[in-house]
């Protein structure tokens, strides 16, 4: 009896073992496993500073889980068509399988790599997984594409069939050859100097296993109230889950499962559990418009937008991106952001909302600025949010709604725990000041050792007439 020939699998945006039909396929044919993740820094859009430091660690889990079953990760670097070509030829493989990608161009570079190794007689198989249903297997009763959340989330949540997960291999064959593989260190994804990601580590657990134990803490302690609790940055009520999805280490299926079945009970679907779901299909709805709109991060979804009589300034730019502009919901948000690579994401609304309306800043300013900077910068996510919040995009917020950065953190921060935590500098203010030290008196802030313009910076801008003066951009765009 011959032997089976190798299959190659890429893991390029699905770093686990669990839950990957790609993987499981590969082990079916019954010969040796290939695993490889191919680093490619071409393009508009390379993977962000923050986001390098959690593919590091990602990998490093991954790489661990691998040799644990017998194989090991080839790492390299380049063009994925031609790297992946050359490895199948160096392996004699029969085979190369993936998960899907869906952003753009994504298509396009899997049908040539298709062709490729179809004038070398190797099976090219892409595989779901990244998403709970294809862009193109979802649409309205009319055939449309759909541009609004709410039924979309009705749509997919009638439809989406989850079945059951599929374990990870308990051992893998590995090929009997000798293959070249980059050393991660090599890659240098990690900051050095400065090493502002010091702290990271005692933050955030990359990797599968990391996942598995987030999604476990969030089910057990946070789920119950998270319909209410997710809009408190001072408390612990989110699923912070958002990386670990971007980097394929949990499938979307697997959240879905945990969610409405437990202890192999039907979960009742109550607020908190549906609310929860609706941020997955959140991300699931920025997917499918970026799929079908592809200019999505670089420009307006509605056109009109891209005419919007927007401002340049660069001390302002810089003062909201290291959280000196003297709002201090806002501050506390983008100095979160910098110190830990995440960011709540009431606050996200928030820190948007300033820079876009305030400073009237382009959307993209902060688009960048998070990509850069978030570990879960996901390129359909970050566009389609900072497009809703601008008003230009689809389904998006209205343009005229402005949040008010003083009642927004009187809201949702009413105590001031989470302000105290991010701007030590005015830690000392009353409460019923913190959010807005610019109308303290004299004597409160000398009582609590603030000097406005020294120890914290004035207010960069003067909400009413900022408020006014974005309304007055947009009556020149409405018609």
């Amino acid at each position: 009896m011959s032997k089976a020939a190798p299959t190659v699998v890429w893991f390029h945006n699905a770093l686990r073992l669990a839950d990957h039909p790609a993987l499981s396929s590969a082990v079916e044919n019954a010969g040796p496993v290939v695993p490889i993740f191919v680093l490619d820094d071409e393009g508009d859009w390379a993977i962000g500073s923050a986001s390098r430091w959690w593919l590091h660690h990602s990998l490093k889990s991954l790489s661990a889980d691998l040799k644990e079953r017998g194989v090991d990760l080839i790492l390299r670097r380049g063009k994925p068509i031609d790297v992946l070509c050359e490895l199948a030829n160096e392996t004699g493989a029969a085979a190369v399988h993936f998960t899907r990608n869906y952003e753009p161009g994504g298509g396009t570079r899997e049908r040539e790599l298709k062709e490729a190794l179809d004038e070398k007689s190797i099976a090219c198989k892409r595989y779901r997984g990244r998403l709970l249903m294809d862009p193109e297997d979802i649409r309205t009763q009319a055939g449309d594409v759909y541009k609004v959340y709410t039924p979309f989330w009705r749509s997919l949540a009638s439809q989406v069939e989850i079945g059951k997960a599929i374990p990870a291999p308990k051992k893998l064959k590995p090929y009997d050859g000798k293959l070249t593989s980059d050393k991660l260190n090599d890659w240098s994804l990690c900051p050095t100097d400065p090493n502002w990601a010091e702290s990271w580590s005692d933050l955030w657990t990359p990797g599968e296993a990391g996942a598995h134990d987030r999604l476990d803490d969030f089910l057990e302690n946070a789920l119950e109230g998270y319909d209410k609790e997710r809009n408190r940055p001072d408390h612990k009520g989110t699923s912070r889950l958002s990386p670990h999805l971007h980097f394929g280490e949990i499938s979307p299926q697997a959240l879905w499962r945990a969610t409405t079945v437990r202890n192999g009970d039907v979960a009742k679907l109550d607020a908190d559990r549906e609310t929860f779901l609706k941020e997955v299909v959140w991300r699931e709805f920025s997917a499918h418009l970026l799929f079908h709109f592809e200019h999505l991060p670089d420009s307006a979804f509605k056109e009109k937008f891209n005419d919007f009589p927007w401002q340049s300034d660069d001390a302002a730019l810089k003062a909201w991106q290291r959280g000196k502009t003297g709002y201090p919901i806002v501050d506390a948000g983008m100095r979160e952001l910098y110190a830990t690579g995440w960011m709540h994401n009431r606050v996200r609304m928030i820190t948007a909302s300033f820079l876009i309306k305030h400073l009237l800043i382009p959307w993209q300013e902060g688009e960048k600025w998070f990509w850069d900077t978030l570990v879960d910068a996901d390129l359909a996510s970050n566009s389609a949010s900072w497009q809703w919040v601008a008003g230009s995009g689809a389904d998006a917020s209205p343009y005229f709604r402005i949040f008010n950065p003083i009642t927004q953190g009187q809201k949702f921060d009413p105590n001031g725990d989470y302000v105290r935590k991010w701007v030590p500098e005015i830690v000392g203010l009353p409460t019923k000041v913190l959010h807005a030290p610019f109308e303290a008196d004299a004597e409160t802030l000398k009582k609590a050792g603030v000097v406005l313009g020294e120890t914290y910076p004035d207010a960069i801008v003067n909400h009413s007439k900022a408020r006014q003066r974005a309304l007055d951009g947009y009556e020149k765009i409405k018609d």
